[in-house]
């Protein structure tokens, strides 16, 4: 893809762990695997701190199987949650029709900083920008893994919804009102566009609806901690730490 974006992105790593890091992108641009192999063998080349993302996404969806409702996220940068969630959709429910997934993004990178958010290296104008076009190779890959997938005849499980989600959000409620979220994956980290997503989806939920905080207890992303208060001060939940990390928050409406 033309015009590619590069940019450092959020590490705790040691100069050690990323001189490892470079090894391993090293030995993945060397690699001698064919392609149809390599495909299939990504874990040669997935480190464990990827992996632990991906199990939080497991153990998200584990919660939710036997909720109805479409699953949200809101900050997708290059999409690897949705895929990831398409098929878990196809291992734990293969054959619910119903469960559709859809991710929110401006796919520019941050932007709209208000006096309740910190700017850092990663948090900045602009930061976890995507490649431009990004959106329509993103659509096309999520609707390759809906072809591979149980009931993959059945097209359009899949929606991505591009703009502010100041603006988005509302929007897509008042057209979809019928709407109910089972699963809400936030990582938007800005006060103001999370809380327009928390009051947006906030009459959507069902008891066991979930709410995936990506930055709750993160101090250089405040923004995040205060929507949420503001706007569940006058709901019922049961919140705790995702069992793989303690840098995410699982919200379960009672």
């Amino acid at each position: 893809m033309a015009d590619r974006v590069s940019y450092p992105t959020e590490t705790y790593a040691s100069d050690t762990q990323l001189n490892f890091r470079k090894l391993l992108n090293q030995k993945f641009k060397e690699t001698p695997l064919p392609l149809e192999h390599l495909v299939c063998n990504f874990g040669l080349y997935t480190r464990g701190s990827v992996m632990m993302k991906l199990l939080v996404l497991n153990e998200l969806y584990e919660l939710i199987v036997n909720v109805p409702g479409v699953i949200m996220e809101f900050g997708t940068w290059w999409g690897q949650n949705l895929v990831f969630f398409e098929n878990l959709r196809a291992i734990y429910e293969p054959f619910n029709k119903t469960r559709r997934i859809i991710g929110f993004d401006s796919f520019g990178g941050y932007t709209g900083f208000s006096e309740s958010d910190r700017r850092t290296a990663v948090m900045d104008e602009g930061g976890y920008a995507v490649s431009p076009g990004y959106k329509e190779y993103l659509k096309e890959l999520l609707e390759i893994h809906e072809g591979n997938n149980a009931i993959g005849h059945l097209r359009g499980r899949h929606e991505l919804v591009q703009g502010n989600v100041i603006e988005t959000v509302p929007k897509y409620f008042s057209a979809r009102p019928e709407t109910i979220v089972s699963l809400a994956y936030l990582d938007v980290g800005l006060y103001e566009p999370t809380k327009a997503i928390l009051e947006g989806i906030k009459p959507h939920l069902v008891p066991g609806s979930v709410i995936l905080m990506d930055e709750l207890t993160w101090d250089e992303a405040p923004g995040e901690a205060i929507a949420f208060k503001e706007v569940f001060r006058d709901i019922r939940y049961r919140i705790r730490k995702s069992r793989y990390t303690a840098e995410r928050a699982i919200v379960t409406i009672e």
